[in-house]
């Protein structure tokens, strides 16, 4: 099995200035809806739904603790408010081919004892197939909060759509 992740502070900085500009204070709606919709799984009940709902994320943040910033984006990144929808959405699958160019990802091999850790808030991760009969999976998960959601961090208002 192995595993991948791309690092999204190095694709925002190798993105040209003038979309770097046109990025700034966009927002995205997050759910893991969208990700799930576009493989095809869609039976949700109403109850899940509201269960989880969609939050709104920008779509380029600054990692307070050095300042640099990244793409804040993955396959739940639906629709960008304030962009028609097939806009939006090619804006989004364009920025994620962009982040998940061979020089922006890691790949990890698994060996005994391997430990990998990422930050959530500048990558985007991927497990892939391994064969479960022959291997255990074991993942455990520590998840730390953020202090405020990444709209409120950057100064970003959010208007409803």
């Amino acid at each position: 099995m192995c595993f991948a992740r791309a690092q999204r502070r190095a694709a925002y900085d190798a993105l040209p200035e003038d979309t770097k500009r046109r990025l700034d204070g966009l927002v995205a709606e997050h759910s893991i809806f969208n990700s799930r919709d576009r493989l095809g799984y869609t039976n949700f009940s109403d109850e899940e739904r509201r269960e989880l709902p969609p939050v709104p994320q920008v779509v380029v943040r600054t990692i307070p603790e050095s300042g640099r910033k990244s793409l804040y984006l993955a396959s739940h990144a639906g629709r960008i408010f304030g962009l028609p929808e097939g806009e939006g959405r090619a804006l989004v699958d364009e920025l994620i081919a962009h982040a998940t160019q061979r020089q922006f990802v890691y790949t990890h091999r698994w060996r005994l004892h391997d430990l990998v850790m990422w930050d959530n808030r500048c990558t985007m991760h991927r497990g892939t197939e391994f064969d479960d009969l022959r291997w255990k999976r074991d993942v455990q998960r520590a998840t730390v909060c953020d202090v405020a959601n990444s709209c409120e961090q950057e100064g970003v208002a959010i208007v409803a759509a």
